[in-house]
């Protein structure tokens, strides 16, 4: 699948639970409402970029993928 030897379903899985974890910073943390956080994710460029294992984001915490969002 792609050069961070993670099989598909494995890269879904971190994926979900970095972007479920991003939005629950932005709404604990930063006062977003949970549909402000979730759109702010999923639009954002850099989730783009977290969609594509071969960037390796998926690997990265959740503070350090959003400091390219917020």
């Amino acid at each position: 699948m792609n050069s961070q030897n993670v099989t598909p379903q494995e890269f879904s899985y971190l994926k979900e639970q970095l972007t479920a974890r991003m939005i629950q910073i932005l709404v604990e943390e930063q006062g977003y409402t949970m549909e402000t956080a979730i759109d702010k994710i999923y639009t954002s460029p850099i989730y783009e970029k977290l969609s594509d294992a071969n960037t390796g984001l998926f690997f990265q915490s959740p503070r350090y993928v959003l400091s390219y969002i917020i």
